[in-house]
């Protein structure tokens, strides 16, 4: 009797295992409503030959994520809208925003993870539906948020794949150089024009694609991580800013709060770069307007001119983020939308000359054109 007993048991664990085995493997997609209109916000100066600087502030929600082709829709629609009015062109650079590529995490993944309103349960539905890949992330995670670390460690590969092929491939498609915004990965790094990723801890970077549709140079990495994510993110001053010969001009990549400290515009000025893209991700829905957070574990932080609370978030980053130099042309790009409980917000902006530009605010997509 026990013998059965343990046999009937064994039978039915077996058949659960294999039950929950087919399970992970079942990725059906959802229905999928997309806003594609974008609002053009800002558009300084007249057309030359010197070419332009073309910011795109998307908005996403997770379900742009479900898979690649969702996402180029969004992006080529947008792209589509700013060339039919004539700011699309060969010595165009394109600049998007902050950790657009990290949230290709979310791709691939099962309907319930895309259906649950908290970021908490997303993560609950990513280790279900992931348990071996996300077991062996586990084990190879640092940081002081292992869970957070394995979570983009255990995508990494996928990702950095994802994010080469959409966005390269948008570069090439519209013929332009495209600030691909940011990802997190595990020491990534570019060989022979493809991205892979490493074995070391992670980095907030960002990769430039040449018209080509091929990286131009290595992962930029975020010098100074911001005070949320600095738990699994690793800061990236151990791999110098770098600039990059673009049809138009030299370009230098701050991203996010990189853009605050002057020794980050320093460097960039004495590689004599000629224009600054400046990739944000401002989290907090309606956080455009609340007191500066600054950045209390960053020492460098501690010598800015602006204290934590002094000025809102808005006028914060205006004034940290000027360009070092007249002959410097930057513009900073935020993303937009909603990801589960998490909110972002934020206005993009340029300098030019050492003058603010600015257009309206507004809820929606948006393009900010500079005439260089």
């Amino acid at each position: 009797m026990r013998k059965l007993l343990a046999s009937t048991l064994a039978l039915v664990m077996a058949a659960a295992l294999c039950g929950y085995g087919f399970w992970t493997q079942q990725r059906p997609e959802g229905h999928y409503l997309s806003d594609l209109r974008i609002e053009l916000a800002l558009n300084h100066g007249v057309p030359g030959e010197h070419g332009n600087l073309l910011g795109i502030e998307p908005l996403l929600f997770p379900s742009d994520y479900q898979n690649l082709q969702r996402l180029h829709r969004k992006l080529s629609a947008y792209l589509e809208q700013a060339r039919a009015q004539g700011l699309v062109g060969p010595r165009t650079v394109v600049v998007l925003p902050e950790h657009i590529g990290t949230w290709l995490w979310a791709r691939g993944e099962k309907n319930e993870l895309f259906q649950v309103t908290r970021n908490r349960d997303a993560e609950q539905w990513l280790e279900l539906s992931n348990p071996l890949r996300y077991g062996l992330a586990m084990l190879s995670a640092n940081g002081d948020d292992r869970r957070a670390d394995a979570h983009l460690r255990m995508k990494a590969r996928q990702m950095a794949s994802d994010y080469q092929q959409l966005f390269g491939g948008l570069a090439k498609e519209f013929g332009v150089t495209l600030v691909a915004g940011s990802i997190v990965l595990p020491a990534p790094y570019v060989e022979r024009g493809v991205l892979h990723i490493g074995q070391g801890p992670l980095f907030n970077s960002s990769l430039v694609f040449a018209a080509d549709g091929l990286p131009l140079g290595q992962p930029q990495h975020q010098q100074y991580p911001d005070s949320e994510t600095r738990r699994y993110i690793h800061h990236g001053r151990h791999f110098p800013l770098q600039v990059l010969q673009t049809p138009a001009g030299r370009l230098g990549v701050l991203i996010g709060s990189d853009s605050w400290y002057p020794e980050n515009q320093r460097q960039l000025q004495q590689q004599q770069a000629q224009l600054i893209a400046n990739p944000v991700f401002l989290s907090g829905k309606n956080s455009w307007d609340t007191p500066w957070r600054g950045n209390r574990h960053q020492d460098a932080a501690a010598e800015l001119p602006l204290q934590r609370g002094e000025v809102s978030e808005q006028a914060a980053w205006q004034r940290l983020t000027q360009a070092a130099g007249d002959s410097v042309s930057s513009m900073s790009v935020f993303m937009r939308g909603q990801f589960w409980e998490q909110g972002s917000d934020g206005q993009g902006f340029a300098h030019q000359a050492g003058e603010l530009l600015a257009g309206p605010p507004s809820r929606g997509a948006r393009l900010l054109n500079l005439w260089l």
